[in-house]
């Protein structure tokens, strides 16, 4: 499909195209108050209907997905549009998605280096944690790989092109057939083609995260072959254990043990580790050991426009060419200030909340897409009105300590598994503090909605007494520490609240 720079579609106007491929075109397009996007056209004319079905069922499930999910980590639809122009036939009725206007992805970034890239670690952590909100909402990704994962600006990462996507019924989704052979599970070559579809489960998603970061950090696929069918055939080998798994020199042993977890041999041995517990697990490796130290990062700008659209063609994503520089990601200090761009969604980020905290804060209040309380300006609130921020809090005579103010034997049931063992000591730093604090919340915030009153002022007294006071209470117990309370946590969510 063809579309000639100038041409209006709703409110944008096409500037250049970046990359055509057997399904969509993409070009960069601009609204008049400036803002940049990349439209993805997804024709309808000379098609038969048995392909335009299959356009129209992948326009359908990337537009569902965007309708029911919103995290930082999933790239945002900013319009869709069908064009009405029956002078042009070729573009009369095809469907039109503005997407967010990245940077580049993940597969071409990685084209432009030898080896694996310098962020991987932080990369893959916010890979999981995209993944796992869509898991936590029912859905499949299907098509996850580094050319569906776009790199942003600002550093950040978003997941992209859902047209595979699929929401469960049951255990199982319903995939169209088709795919990308080194991404697919070995148990996915067995599945036959039913009415609904190929049938596939989460942990299909699962292998395909252990790929991906094997490729991440080392700019390798986990196993070895020329051709993707060589590669396909020896990981059925390993399934069925007749190889072993074989990963590439060089990984630190906790990224070894968590690809190797991805890529168990089946579903059996792979659904016990979840898109959450894996991202707790990656947040969790970005903690440099022994005190907390400044550790900035740089990721410079490896490739220009003809990269960027070469890779476009494969993924149907859409890249811009910028230069950014990150600071460390939830660690207590860092040499830079996290650019604004993308938490303006979450919270007021002209408020005090301190933006070395940014990426832990959204990664809490996103634990849980189903429950409307449990927000990023919610957590923030919280923080504030606990500590103010203090991450060296200290209070002994409540045996409260640190940023969220928690007691070592609640904090202990909410660290990921492997911590769990023992009880942790203070002091608590922000990393080790702040994610948890979101499942807590998710986890009472469903016990809490027949109690009549405020969500927010509901969840947060339960928050600093318990939801079964609250229950009994019929809302906020009447103590005095909760009357000084409560006011200073609203007057901060009220603050913190996205315009």
């Amino acid at each position: 499909m063809s579309v000639p720079d100038g041409y209006r579609v709703g409110g944008w106007r096409v500037t250049r195209g970046l990359a055509s491929g057997s399904w969509s075109s993409v070009y960069v397009a601009v609204r008049e108050t400036g803002e940049l996007a990349a439209l993805k056209f997804v024709p309808t004319g000379t098609l038969t209907s048995r392909q335009l079905s299959h356009l129209a069922g992948m326009a359908g499930r990337e537009l569902a997905v965007h309708r029911r999910l919103s995290h930082p980590n999933l790239v945002k639809v900013l319009d869709s549009l069908v064009v009405d122009d029956p002078a042009r036939p070729e573009l009369d009725g095809a469907t039109v998605i503005a997407l967010e206007l990245a940077e580049r992805s993940a597969a071409t970034a990685l084209a432009a280096v030898e080896g694996g890239l310098p962020e991987a670690d932080r990369l893959i952590a916010e890979v999981c944690a995209g993944l796992a909100c869509l898991h936590e909402a029912g859905w499949v990704h299907g098509d996850l790989k580094p050319s569906n994962i776009l790199l942003m600006a600002d550093g950040s990462v978003r997941l992209a092109d859902f047209g595979l996507a699929a929401e469960l019924d049951g255990t199982h989704a319903y995939l169209p057939p088709g795919g990308t052979a080194d991404y697919m599970p070995p148990e996915r070559w067995d599945e036959g083609l039913r009415m609904s579809g190929v049938p596939v489960r989460q942990t299909t998603d699962i292998w395909a995260l252990g790929v991906t970061a094997c490729q991440l950090l080392t700019g390798r696929l986990p196993f070895a072959g020329v051709t993707s069918r060589a590669r396909a055939a020896a990981a059925g080998q390993f399934a069925e254990g007749r190889a072993a798994l074989t990963l590439p020199e060089g990984l630190a042993p906790v990224w070894r043990e968590f690809i190797g977890d991805c890529l168990a041999p089946d579903h059996r041995a792979r659904v016990r580790h979840t898109a959450q517990s894996l991202r707790r697990r990656a947040y969790a490796a970005l903690e440099p050991a022994g005190p907390p130290s400044r550790r900035p990062r740089h990721l410079s700008r490896i490739l220009g426009l003809v990269g960027v659209a070469m890779a476009m063609v494969a993924s149907g994503a859409a890249y811009a060419g910028f230069e950014r520089t990150a600071g460390t990601p939830g660690g207590d200090a860092a040499s830079t200030t996290p650019s604004a761009t993308g938490y303006e969604r979450h919270f007021r980020t002209d408020a005090d909340i301190p933006p070395r905290y940014y990426d832990l804060i959204v990664e809490a209040g996103t634990t849980c897409p189903s429950e409307p309380t449990v927000t990023p300006h919610f957590v923030a609130a919280l923080l504030k009105a606990e500590s103010g921020f203090d991450p060296d809090l200290s209070d002994p005579e409540q045996d409260e300590y640190g940023i969220a103010r928690w007691t070592p034997r609640v904090l202990q049931y909410y660290l990921p598994p492997p911590q769990r063992d023992t009880e942790p000591r203070p002091p608590f730093p922000p990393r080790m503090s702040i994610p948890p604090v979101g499942d807590y919340l998710c986890r009472f915030a469903p016990t809490l909605r027949d109690v009549p009153g405020d969500p927010a002022i509901n969840l947060v007294a339960a928050w600093r007494t318990s939801a079964e006071r609250v229950r009994e209470a019929g809302g906020p117990p009447d103590r005095p520490a909760l009357r000084e309370y409560l006011p200073r946590f609203r007057a901060a969510l009220d603050a913190y609240r996205p315009l």
